[in-house]
C-alpha cells in the first residue's frame, strides 16, 4: 500500500492577538517565534488590566485568554499549541530541533516551562519596561532559578554546540523561555557566566529588540507592575 504524505498546512492569513508587550511574558513567545522565523502575521493588541479587557479577549479567544492565533476559521489558544501548529504548518522551518533526541528535549523543557516555575513568576512580574535593578531573591525563587540554569546547561551541553542557543539554533524551546531571560535580566538575579552568556544571544536577536521597542512605546501602563 503506497503511504500518503500529510498535506502541508499553510494559512494564507496569521492574526496573533497579544496582550500588552510592555506585560505579556505569554504573547511574547508565539510572536518572537513567528518574527524571527520570518513568518508573516497581522497582531492586534489588546491593552491589559482594563475594565474592557476580558471582554475584548472573549471575544477572540474561547478561553479569554490571549495569546490567541487566528488561522482563517480556526482559533488556536494556548501559547505552547500555537508554537506546534506553527511547527506543522512550516515543517519547512526548524521551529523544533531536527535532531530526535534534541526535539524531543526541547519540548520537554517547553513543557515544563509552560506549567512551572511559579515562584519565579510571581516574584519577578515581567515589565518589559522596568529598568534594571536587583531585587531580593527568596529561597524557593532560588530553587527555581537553579532548575532553570540547570536545564540550560543541559540543553546547551547536549545539543548546543552549533550556536548560541539552547540547541544550537534559535528554535521554540527559546521563544518559550525567553519572558525569563526577562525576569533574570530586569531583576538582576545572580546567575552563571554561562547562563549569562545565552541571555545576552537571546537578547540581541532582531525580533527580541523589536518587542522591547514596541513596549516602550506604548501608550498603557499599569502603576503596580511599574512601580515593582
Amino acid at each position: 500500500m503506497r503511504s500518503r504524505s500529510r498535506p502541508e498546512i499553510r494559512p494564507v492569513t496569521l492574526h496573533l492577538y497579544i496582550g500588552n508587550k510592555a506585560y505579556s511574558s505569554w504573547s511574547l513567545r508565539p510572536w518572537l517565534l513567528l518574527t524571527a522565523f520570518g513568518i508573516p502575521f497581522d497582531e492586534t493588541v489588546i491593552p491589559m488590566y482594563r475594565a474592557e479587557t476580558r471582554d475584548a479577549m472573549l471575544a477572540v479567544s474561547p478561553n479569554g485568554k490571549v495569546p490567541a492565533l487566528h488561522a482563517g476559521d480556526l482559533v488556536v489558544s494556548e501559547s505552547i499549541a500555537i508554537v506546534e501548529f506553527l511547527a506543522e504548518s512550516f515543517p519547512d522551518l526548524p521551529i523544533w530541533p531536527r535532531d530526535r533526541a534534541a526535539r524531543a528535549l526541547a519540548r520537554a523543557v517547553s513543557a515544563e516551562m509552560h506549567a512551572g516555575f511559579l515562584r519565579l513568576r510571581q516574584a519577578c512580574p515581567t515589565n518589559f519596561r522596568r529598568p534594571r535593578r536587583a531585587m531580593p531573591i527568596p529561597a524557593e525563587v532560588r530553587a527555581d532559578v537553579d532548575r532553570i540554569e540547570a536545564l540550560w546547561a543541559d540543553a546547551r551541553a547536549r545539543f548546543g554546540q552549533d550556536g548560541p542557543f539552547l540547541f544550537g539554533a534559535f528554535c521554540a524551546a527559546d521563544a518559550m523561555y525567553a519572558p525569563v531571560v526577562n525576569r533574570l535580566d530586569t531583576y538582576a538575579v545572580p546567575v552563571r557566566p554561562e547562563t549569562r552568556a545565552y541571555m545576552e544571544a537571546v537578547m540581541a536577536l532582531p525580533a527580541w529588540r523589536a518587542w522591547i521597542a514596541g513596549g516602550a512605546a506604548e501608550p498603557w501602563h499599569n502603576d503596580a507592575y511599574d512601580a515593582m
